[in-house]
């Protein structure tokens, strides 16, 4: 079977579908992969959020590439962790289960300062990792609160889409395009992403594919990097879409967004949720951006000049753990970054932020030993979970 076969499968209209062709897939197996204990990856995004995978499709992909674990992690959603935990039963994998939430900075000293957030100001992305299966219910109810909030936000950027592209005769319905591409009816979140997915949908609709690259330059000033011009001019790849999608984030994306505000939880906030549900809150490093790994990002300035300010404010106000992905950083970034955490005594948790086809589910820089605490902390958590079981 292709990998879009299987695909097909695993995304399954109901959980209970997708489950059990996992269990076929898995029982028609000649041999297992093999499980590359360097690595792991507790940051995969799935279709609660953006992604192309259900829970049980993250978990199989993951498990093909050679994850021996995995971890769930959508925005504004733990719909998919009790699926997801399942998924890993079967495929016999360790599994943790969190979700990613904006957090606003206001009433602290980096509230005019741009942190981890390539969009907005004072507003950080903040990890809450290994949440207990006891605190599923209660996360989700309110999260999806947050999620709804966040679509009076996203109707009105989808205004600012189609206010931008009515000159070419392209426009986007939130209820008909943006909301049947998202799983927001069974608890998920829309993103911004679901927005210029929906988008590069229709440019490709009217223009075809072979003239997007066309488009991009000439109608909306757009020219990308060589590498991706080189991808959007493989009109046969499979991937095609969510490379348009990265350039629509990069470069559009700024044009049509709107602030955040009263779906954010504060700081404090923050910190009171991540105890009463039991889970691990960690800063989301992301570091001065120079070539965009997704191509989705970029060149811009973050948190690196103040780096040590910020760790050492968000450890004082109860954050507990620091998160971050060795492949997007320099050493010199990620030198500097654990030995902070290593000084106010931050746990370390890393993960690839998973949400798109083209992206492997493995960091090869977790190979390298200075990072195998990263590894040994993934296990932790899974252990950590077992007893809810």
């Amino acid at each position: 079977m292709t990998k879009l076969e299987i695909l097909d499968l695993l995304n399954a209209k109901s959980a209970e579908e997708r489950l059990e062709n996992l269990r076929r897939l898995i029982a028609s197996e000649t041999s297992a992969p093999e499980v590359k204990s360097e690595y792991a990856n507790n940051h995969i995004h799935t279709k609660y959020s953006f992604s192309p995978y259900s829970p049980t499709a993250a978990v199989y992909f993951a498990r093909s590439e050679g994850l021996g674990t995995c971890g769930i992690m959508d925005h504004d959603s733990i719909a998919g962790a009790r699926e997801f935990r399942e998924a890993g039963k079967i495929a016999r994998m360790g599994t943790t289960c969190g979700f990613e939430a904006r957090v606003s900075l206001k009433g602290t000293p980096f509230e005019n300062r741009r942190t981890n957030h390539p969009d907005q100001k004072g507003a950080a992305y903040m990890a809450f990792h290994s949440v207990p299966c006891e605190s599923f219910d209660k996360a989700q109810k309110k999260l999806h609160g947050l999620a709804a909030l966040r679509n009076v936000r996203n109707r009105k950027m989808t205004d600012k889409v189609n206010e931008i592209m009515r000159p070419y005769g392209i426009s986007i319905d939130f209820e008909k395009d943006v909301l049947p591409l998202s799983w927001y009816e069974q608890g998920g979140s829309v993103t911004e992403r679901h927005l210029l997915y929906a988008l590069s949908l229709k440019i490709i609709d009217s223009v075809g594919r072979e003239n997007v690259l066309a488009f991009l330059k000439e109608k909306l000033g757009i020219t990308p990097s060589e590498k991706i011009q080189a991808r959007l001019n493989d009109t046969q790849s499979e991937h095609f879409t969510y490379d348009l999608l990265g350039v629509m984030k990069s470069e559009l994306n700024e044009r049509v967004y709107i602030p955040a505000d009263e779906e954010m939880l504060t700081l404090k906030q923050a910190v009171a949720f991540a105890g009463e549900i039991g889970a691990t809150l960690c800063y989301a490093y992301l570091g001065d951006i120079g070539d965009s790994v997704t191509g989705d990002k970029k060149s811009q300035k973050f948190e690196d000049d103040f780096l040590e300010e910020l760790l050492e404010y968000l450890r004082a106000e109860g954050v507990k753990g620091v998160t971050f992905m060795p492949s997007r950083n320099t050493v010199a970034q990620l030198d500097r970054l654990m030995g902070l955490c290593d000084k106010y005594g931050f746990t370390q948790i890393s993960g690839e932020d998973i949400n798109s086809s083209r992206q492997s589910f493995i960091c090869k820089e977790l190979a390298d030993p200075r990072f195998r605490h990263l590894v040994d902390a993934a296990w932790r958590l899974v252990k950590s979970e077992i007893r809810e079981d």
